[in-house]
């Protein structure tokens, strides 16, 4: 059994979809990013990764590759799945914790949940999710960015 983390942040911004798990979740903003900004895809990915001793998604997919430039974020996890397959080892459970102060997410739990499972191939009730707000503290607090970490647990066959 290994243990990963994974953590990102992004800052919203004028004029781009949001993205959480795959999921478009209406507002008013999306978040800044090399591909299309889906901390919670990118965090996930990068807690993979750590858990199999490999270098981050930026070793992968680096920002100064503009052939990558608007990258759907479902492609930087299904790298990190395939090198899960390629290493024999298998999701046990995945914790996730997205930090924001807006939108609301509570009302997209179950569809953010089910997204993942599909894309991970695990049951729903091995997903943990929850969301927090920062109190009104900082950058995240004042709705300019949001964050996710993301802890998984898999086994080596």
């Amino acid at each position: 059994m290994r243990t990963g983390l994974g953590f990102d942040i992004h800052r919203f911004v004028e004029n781009r979809k949001f993205f959480l798990g795959g999921v478009h979740i209406p507002f008013e903003k999306g978040l800044l990013g090399h591909s299309d900004g889906d901390v919670l895809l990118h965090s996930l990915a990068d807690a993979l990764l750590g858990a199999m001793g490999k270098p981050d998604i930026g070793f992968f997919f680096p920002d100064t590759d503009e052939g990558i430039k608007e990258i759907e974020s479902s492609k930087i996890l299904g790298r990190a799945l395939q090198i899960l397959k390629d290493e024999n080892c298998s999701i046990e459970n995945v914790d996730i914790v997205i930090i924001c102060e807006k939108p609301k997410l509570l009302p997209f739990y179950e569809t953010i949940k089910k997204s993942l499972s599909g894309m991970l191939r695990v049951d729903t009730e091995r997903i943990g999710l929850k969301a927090k707000t920062f109190e009104g503290l900082g950058e995240i607090g004042r709705g300019e960015t949001c964050a996710c970490m993301v802890s998984v647990l898999i086994e080596k066959r």
